[in-house]
């Protein structure tokens, strides 16, 4: 069997989701960086991401074409890969009249065995601004509404796509990248059961005996994290760290979640800490930051300074969207467990993050391999900063309490009406600005409150969901009777992207 199914790195924010689209497919995948490309092994194919540089810049990022070449296995380039794969041929590159973003269409034109199968008109979704000139050895497999090529070869197995056939909106990507993965030669398969062996071995061989302390929320990573940790038996210390900025009775929850699977946790009550140090603060990366550092202080004071390492529940999009993995992409955000305190421990081999190149369905796939319980692994995500992503401007006891009395409404709607089970994530935030309106017949100035519940299959993009209106209208209606400091409630309707799932 071959070495993973090697994916170049040039940094677009949709590269992890070839991975995963791979891994959908069946097979092994792993990401590198450019220079890594020797590192790779003998891999059974390898594909060239999109990224946000041109290949026309002076320090564009670029590949050893040699040394690719020599690997004798398909390569296929996407966007930037095709780009950079068309000069590496003899064909040109030039800007394009406008910046080519979201849907389009693909139009056949070649029997090719990449387009096998896919329909004579599809939609695909197009993000770059360059355009390609071919060289005359080039054959062009498909091109879009205005005739410019979208999908070229250039020798056997050596294919371009000037779309993202990884994102949801190219309606037929999955099967291009399928028909790709045919040409590979023994490609390593993937299953997450015997996937949770290897992470076992893994972590067995990181830890080396030393004493691990485990940061658990009663969330799925976290939960699945101490399963594993629970599973290969390594000496572990797991802490709850209750920072005031949980979901409602979420402390009394997580004691009954981990009570019932067998797994000792310990609470640490530090809410008075971390919203004295949120106290005046408004800057969301600065509040992302302070959670994080404290984070680390309280955990550090639980267990002192000899800790062996420090376990997080990371998963792949955390570290994609802090672009921390040595990535081109640029920061979107930065999770808490991305912060400094926690890259030095990270420089000096004491963090051990065996999720961090799962994305969610996995580690819910692991879970449910591991034994957890659906109420457990079927949870939606929760920010590892809290609420106070859902609380826009300054943290306050008053805002929190807000924010949680009226999530629960919702959420226990949305169990009630059998929807819950149907979202990725919902919940409401407080929107940091007060409005008039009239209740008992008196004015009053109160806060206005979002509600968001989206689809998502990995949290890199989401669309919101079509909640009936006769729902909606029961939950603004709860909400409005039940929660003291509200007087108005909105239903976000924003997509990610533009928007982000969480509001910070």
């Amino acid at each position: 069997m071959q070495d993973a199914i090697a994916v170049i790195d040039f940094g677009s924010q949709y590269t992890q989701l070839i991975v995963r689209r791979i891994r959908e497919l069946g097979y092994f995948s792993r990401l590198y960086q450019p220079e890594e490309l020797t590192e790779t092994g003998k891999p059974a194919a390898v594909i060239l991401s999109g990224g946000p540089r041109s290949t026309l810049d002076d320090d564009a990022p670029d590949i050893d074409f040699e040394y690719l070449r020599g690997l004798g296995v398909p390569i296929l380039g996407v966007c930037y890969g095709m780009q950079l794969l068309n000069r590496k041929f003899g064909g040109e590159v030039a800007p394009g009249n406008t910046r080519e973003y979201g849907p389009a269409k693909l139009y056949k034109k070649s029997d090719s065995p990449l387009f096998e199968g896919i329909a004579e008109e599809s939609q695909i979704w197009m993000s770059h601004s360059d355009t390609c000139k071919m060289p005359e050895t080039a054959t062009i497999l498909g091109e879009n509404q205005d005739g410019i090529p979208v999908g070229l070869q250039w020798a056997e197995g050596c294919y371009g796509i000037q779309f993202h056939p990884e994102v949801s909106h190219s309606h037929e990507g999955t099967q291009i990248l399928g028909n790709f993965l045919k040409l590979a030669v023994d490609p390593p398969e993937f299953k997450i059961d015997s996937f949770k062996d290897e992470l076992i071995e893994k972590v067995k061989k990181e830890v080396a005996g030393r004493k691990v302390v485990c940061g658990v929320s009663g969330g799925v990573d976290s939960s699945v994290l101490a399963a594993l940790l629970h599973e290969a038996k390594v000496n572990t210390r797991n802490i709850f760290v209750n920072n005031g900025l949980l979901r409602k009775n979420e402390v009394e929850d997580v004691i009954q979640i981990f009570e019932s699977v067998g797994i000792d946790i310990e609470v640490v009550d530090a809410s008075e800490r971390f919203l004295t140090a949120l106290a005046g603060e408004t800057d969301p990366e600065k509040k992302r930051l302070i959670i994080g550092r404290m984070f680390v202080q309280v955990f550090f004071d639980a267990v002192g300074e000899d800790i062996g390492m420090l376990a997080q529940g990371t998963l792949y999009p955390d570290v994609i969207e802090s672009a921390t993995s040595g990535s081109m992409a640029s920061t979107i955000k930065t999770h808490h467990n991305r912060v400094d305190r926690i890259m030095e421990l990270k420089a000096e081999g004491r963090i051990l993050e065996p999720l961090d190149s799962l994305f969610k369905d996995e580690v819910r796939e692991l879970g449910r391999v591991l034994g957890l319980p659906e109420k457990v692994v079927g949870r939606h995500p929760f920010p590892g900063p809290g609420l106070a992503v859902r609380c826009p401007g300054e943290v306050t006891e008053e805002k929190l309490k807000i924010i949680q009395d009226a999530d629960e409404i919702f959420i226990n709607l949305l169990h009630e009406h059998g929807w819950y089970d149907k979202i990725w994530q919902a919940y409401a935030a407080l929107i940091p600005t007060k409005t008039v309106g009239v209740k008992g017949d008196v004015r009053c100035y109160e806060y206005a409150l979002s509600i968001r519940a989206v689809t998502s299959e990995d949290a890199m993009t989401a669309e919101w969901v079509h909640l009936p209106y006769e729902l909606l209208g029961e939950i603004s209606n709860r909400i409005l009777n039940g929660v003291d400091g509200v007087n108005r409630v909105l239903y976000d309707i924003s997509t990610k992207p533009p928007a982000s799932i969480e509001w910070e």
